[in-house]
């Protein structure tokens, strides 16, 4: 079965993949997108799992974090899936979970095109898309017509024409519009792609924020009896002045989990003709500074609230990296549109290959075993 995944994962990397490179970034993610929503009635969930079957012994894998099992801990990072179009199939490809969004109570276009650059010999992403999305009923409504068959989060962001002084109400907006809905809900104060909104990790900022919410959250529960977890997702680029002042914050509310990272701002040692256009950057770039945030929260948190690493991973290695810094869970974005649609599949195989020579018996062995040593 091995040899079934590579020859898939190579039909995709030297033959769909360049054909897809010769396309507008941003275009063909539409039009991939818009054909696996119109595919999926007729069977395309089917489809992949015919062409990705599951992986043998992926119950080592299985992990419960904030009182949801996720079948294995490779997720779908926001950004991918903004509208909920595509999550079921997302799943059907061995995805443990998706994260849909970034959502905003209203509609927007984000900014102006071009807008996402390929960084070919860097394996990257630069994207200064600005929480483009149809907003919070588009995205309900597909949820509602298409229930979802596993766990699918959604993150959650303001509208950009919302002053930082009026975020939580945005943020409030749509915490009470998902409540029944989202398997889970991520806070999105981290993308540096709407002016101003990373000023919302400051401590004052945040503590107000964070406050708000939980109130909110608080009387939801008292009228629809529910615990939906609600995750922070935070910036790779905080200093560390920065980042002990947002710890404090985090010590102060019952977080279900923290998202360790979005994307950077930084752009050291790329190759590409596009590295120093504006927006953030992912993919293979930013795996060891967001898996040092990563390592930065562990010891600080002690795996409480548990933590979800994204940036940068690409494959086995990349993933155990980040789930022996102290991640529980991971994302995946940039790594899927290089890798192709195998990528959770190998994932988890070679998870399972790294498992079993260091000799750890489960996956929630070896969460955090760098700080062990």
């Amino acid at each position: 079965m091995n040899g079934y995944h590579a020859l898939t994962d190579k039909v995709y990397q030297s033959l769909i993949r360049p054909l897809l490179f010769r396309q507008d970034p941003e275009e063909i993610h539409e039009l991939t997108l818009n054909w696996l929503e119109k595919a999926e009635p007729f069977g395309s969930p089917r489809l992949c799992k015919l062409l990705y079957p599951p992986v043998p012994d992926l119950h080592r894998l299985k992990i419960e974090c904030f009182g949801l099992e996720f079948p294995n801990p490779v997720g779908i990072a926001a950004g991918l899936d903004k509208n909920a179009k595509i999550y079921n199939s997302l799943l059907s490809f061995g995805f443990g979970f998706v994260e849909c969004g970034t959502i905003t109570p209203r509609s927007q276009t984000g900014n102006e095109r071009p807008r996402v650059f390929r960084l070919l010999e860097d394996e990257a992403l630069i994207n200064r898309l600005g929480f483009n999305n149809q907003g919070q009923d588009a995205l309900l409504q597909r949820l509602h017509q298409r229930p979802k068959r596993g766990i699918v989060g959604i993150n959650l962001g303001k509208n950009r024409d919302t002053s930082n002084e009026k975020a939580a109400e945005d943020y409030q907006r749509l915490l009470t519009a998902v409540w029944h809905t989202a398997s889970y809900v991520v806070i999105n104060i981290s993308s540096p792609n709407t002016p101003n909104l990373r000023e919302l990790q400051g401590k004052t900022s945040l503590q107000r924020l964070l406050d708000y919410l939980f109130q909110t959250a608080h009387k939801l529960h008292l009228q629809h009896p529910r615990q939906l977890p609600i995750l922070l997702k935070i910036a790779p680029d905080l200093s560390d002045e920065a980042l002990h002042d947002l710890l404090d914050v985090v010590h102060q509310f019952p977080l279900a989990g923290v998202i360790a990272t979005n994307t950077t701002l930084e752009r050291n040692q790329l190759r590409s003709s596009h590295a120093q256009q504006t927006g953030g950057l992912s993919g293979r770039p930013l795996q060891n500074l967001s898996t040092q945030i990563l390592s930065k929260l562990y010891r600080e948190l002690q795996g409480e609230p548990p933590l979800i690493g994204v940036g940068g991973v690409t494959d086995g290695k990349s993933a155990y990296d980040k789930i022996k810094a102290g991640a529980t869970l991971l994302q995946v974005y940039t790594g899927l549109i290089y890798q192709g649609p195998g990528l959770a599949n190998r994932i988890c195989r070679e998870l399972l290959a790294y498992l079993d020579k260091d000799g750890y018996s489960h996956l929630s062995d070896a969460i955090g075993a760098d700080h062990r040593f």
